[in-house]
């Protein structure tokens, strides 16, 4: 015991070997080290002296956290399910329990780390509101919006640089008068800048009423939905401030080559790249093709092609009664000067038979994630998780 304590020596700054009062006097190599640990051990080293809180509560060093945060899993229904099962990370949360809500509490969505939430039982005008960070367990109550129609959709918008105050909008649609002909778009949004709610009121021709709001996702400065012929109004532009259209993919070419395109199985958004995935039919294959909007939402390019069957566990008569789901498209780490290490990294996440696996998309490898009960999850009740260690 004596030789034990005799080691737990505390050094004081001089005494340090000139390697690490190299490191520790260079707060730009020390970012560049800390940045790449894990979460869990950046909120346990603030407590360490007042000079690394600092260091680690900075904006520059969180936005340097962000940008590289991996994505270690998803949240299905609620419970969480890690990508990899090999080096499969703990669970950010047994449970919702962050704020004592009767009616309990579900996501509602995710947005670069920060989880919308919201009561899972009760009428929908007396929801309580929730936007949640799952790493840091910070969470913060959003007042209730009044609005006598139910509302068409709800959702977050959160960006560490282009929106790092979060906004929560609210849309909903109702007839400006029964003899008219134009539709009114009441659009609600918070800002946790100014903690209000402001109001804005658009007018739309008739057939945008059946605008199929669906769920939202952050990308680009805007709130999109999946687009399709139905749908109009395809995305709100946080900065103007209005609805918008976004193309759908065009049959023309590269779809000619396939010949064929059916209704969308999945629409969201990875490390700044939207993505819209439907299938395609050429010859005796069927194929899942993945596009990616262009930067200035002027139309859609196919950035991967995976065929059905090199999947296991998918039979002919699964893919035409489309007994499977596309739950997610997540994208390697953003490095400009190696897109190939990016496009190794890059997998789907997909329910077959009950089963979800992880596919990687270069090499064409699976791995089991888990298995669930029902064989439709439905894009409501997953949620990716994102570690962050932004704070509000």
């Amino acid at each position: 015991m004596e030789n034990t304590r005799k080691t737990l020596k505390t050094y004081s700054y001089d005494e340090l070997s000139p390697s690490a009062h190299l490191i520790g006097s260079n707060e730009d190599l020390l970012t560049e080290i800390l940045v790449r640990l894990p979460a869990t051990s950046i909120l346990r080293f603030k407590c360490l002296s007042k000079d690394w809180q600092s260091l680690l509560t900075h904006r520059r060093f969180t936005l340097r956290n962000d940008k590289l945060s991996i994505s270690p899993g998803l949240f299905v229904r609620n419970k969480y399910v890690p990508f990899d099962n090999e080096y499969r990370t703990p669970p950010p949360f047994r449970s919702l329990d962050f704020y004592p809500d009767v009616n309990g509490i579900r996501i509602l969505q995710s947005c670069n780390g920060l989880l919308l939430c919201c009561s899972r039982q009760g009428h929908t005008r007396d929801r309580m509101y929730y936007v949640f960070n799952p790493t840091t367990k910070q969470f913060a109550i959003i007042p209730l919006v009044y609005s006598h129609k139910p509302d068409r959709f709800i959702g977050l918008a959160y960006h560490q640089t282009s929106c790092p105050h979060y906004k929560v909008i609210c849309i909903t649609f109702s007839y400006s008068c029964p003899s008219s002909d134009l539709v009114l778009a009441e659009i609600q949004i918070y800002s946790s800048d100014t903690r209000k709610w402001k109001n804005l009121n658009h007018y739309f021709s008739e057939s945008s009423y059946n605008t199929p709001f669906g769920n939202g996702v952050y990308w680009n400065e805007a709130v999109c939905w999946h687009p399709s012929d139905r749908n109009y109004l395809s995305y709100f532009d946080l900065k103007l401030e209005k609805l918008k259209e976004l193309p759908i993919p065009s049959p023309e070419k590269p779809m000619r080559r396939y010949g064929y395109r059916s209704t969308y199985l999945y629409f969201g958004e990875s490390r700044g790249h939207l993505h819209w995935v439907a299938t395609a039919k050429h010859e005796y294959h069927i194929y899942l093709l993945v596009y990616e909007m262009s930067w200035d939402r002027l139309g859609w390019f196919v950035k991967y092609k995976v065929k059905l069957h090199d999947l296991p566990g998918v039979c002919p008569q699964m893919t035409r009664n489309n007994q499977f789901e596309v739950i997610d498209i997540v994208r390697g780490e953003e490095e400009e000067e190696e897109e190939e290490e990016e496009e190794e990294d890059a997998f789907m996440v997909l329910n077959i038979n009950k089963k979800i696996i992880r596919y990687n998309i270069l090499d064409k490898s699976c791995k089991h994630m888990t298995t669930i009960s029902q064989i439709r999850i439905g894009g409501r009740e997953v949620h990716r998780y994102i570690q962050s260690l932004t704070s509000f």
